[in-house]
């Protein structure tokens, strides 16, 4: 269903479909390994009658990433502790505020790796969040859940946070749109944060047109219509069917980036991967510290052990991560003086299975991932279909995120 159905049905209608959905798409473990509150109906049916419906997302549902504050609701952010360290809200975070100021019904809460430290949605707490259409290979993450609701079509908009790629990775397994805004925007400041370089807000929807919608009515748009300028960068190591899948996708979007092109990327990206894990490893520890060795036996082993990993790196190592940083957003600043977009992969190959979610999987991911990350930039990913059924993705970089290249590659779609 799109953002128009959904406006069309009655508040008891919109109420109850989400209900019956929610348990028709997915398993009740699965249940809870997507979705950490839903409203029960009766209160659903009151938000959906309250909300405004002269605006574009009025009437729309949508669910948010447990690291967003909703009042009256805890923030866990994948967790089973953060609410003891950390006083409950008594008001909406910045985010949800927006939206709901827009018109949209907030439906609940979606689940997340935990404390958005991780890519594959797994989560030894609440369930390892699986794809609703192929069960066993990972939704990816941290966004998992609000992956999950969308491409279960349970609501055509759910809110997400991407750090290191945790809508574009999710967006691209689960075959629905992502978009991530930049570090700093007024919707991620108030949420509970992973890496304050890094952490940017986001959002995914099934389709294209509700993609515009949303992108539309959160974020001014640039008037400029001269005809945009950029290329296809094949970065990564790539399934072979990835492969070729994006190249046959961007081919209806931009060039493949010719050979001095690519070869300036290739090298001035080199760096992402090891600055960011530094910096992120950085960031983290300096939110946890002060409760981090109380908890520490209910932390998900491995987001323990990337907390931990912040005293292996010296002085430093702290100095020269950042100093790549510079020179990576110098490697973007040059390309974005001749051109406006920057076309990629958005994840190596398509969603795993448990037993394929490995650090060096991980690795793949972020090697893709890391340079827009650092770079700051914006980016919308759009689903590219595999033989297999399973699907991959493409994530367009642009300098702004009103820039009118989103919607134009969104009209393709």
């Amino acid at each position: 269903m799109t953002f128009r159905e959904w406006q069309l049905l009655t508040p008891r209608q919109a109420a109850r479909q989400i209900h019956a959905q929610a348990h028709r798409a997915l398993a009740p473990g699965q249940q809870r390994a997507a979705i950490a509150i839903l409203a029960p109906e009766d209160e659903l049916v009151a938000r959906f009658e309250a909300a405004p419906r002269h605006t574009p997302l009025g009437g729309v549902p949508f669910f948010v990433k447990d690291l967003f504050d909703a009042a009256g609701t805890s923030t866990l952010a994948g967790s089973l502790f953060l609410n003891r360290v950390r006083p409950d809200p008594k008001q909406d975070g910045a985010f949800v505020r927006a939206l709901r100021t827009a018109g949209a019904v907030l439906v609940g809460k979606t689940q997340m790796h935990e404390f958005a430290y991780g890519v594959t949605g797994e989560n030894p707490h609440y369930g390892d969040c699986e794809h609703p259409h192929f069960p066993g290979r990972t939704t990816g993450g941290s966004s998992s859940g609000s992956a999950a609701v969308v491409a279960a079509e349970i609501t055509p908009l759910a809110l997400g946070s991407d750090t290191g790629g945790s809508v574009r990775v999710p967006a691209a397994f689960c075959g629905v749109f992502g978009f991530r805004l930049t570090p700093g925007d007024p919707f991620i400041r108030d949420a509970f944060p992973l890496s304050q370089t890094f952490d940017t807000p986001g959002w995914f929807t099934r389709n294209a047109t509700d993609m515009r919608s949303a992108l539309h009515s959160l974020v001014a748009q640039s008037p400029d219509q001269r005809a945009p300028h950029g290329h296809y960068f094949e970065y990564g190591p790539l399934d072979a069917d990835v492969a070729t899948a994006c190249r046959t996708a961007a081919a209806r979007i931009a060039p493949v980036a010719d050979s001095v092109t690519s070869a300036e990327l290739v090298a001035g990206f080199a760096p992402a991967l090891d600055a960011y894990n530094t910096i992120v490893a950085l960031e983290a520890w300096q939110v946890h510290r002060s409760w981090a060795e109380r908890y520490r036996e209910q932390y998900d082993p491995l987001v323990w052990q990337r907390l931990n990993r912040v005293h292996g790196i010296s002085a430093a190592q702290g100095e020269s991560a950042r100093v790549e940083l510079a020179k990576v957003r110098a490697v973007w600043d040059r390309y974005f003086a001749a051109n406006d977009f920057l076309v990629m992969p958005s994840s190596p190959a398509p969603a795993p299975l448990k037993a394929d979610c490995t650090a060096e999987m991980r690795t793949r991911i972020l090697t893709i991932t890391t340079p827009v990350s650092l770079g700051g930039l914006p980016a919308l990913t759009v689903p590219v279909l595999l033989p297999s059924g399973l699907t991959t993705g493409l994530q367009i970089v642009a300098r702004d995120p009103g820039s009118p290249v989103f919607s134009r590659v969104l009209e393709m779609f």
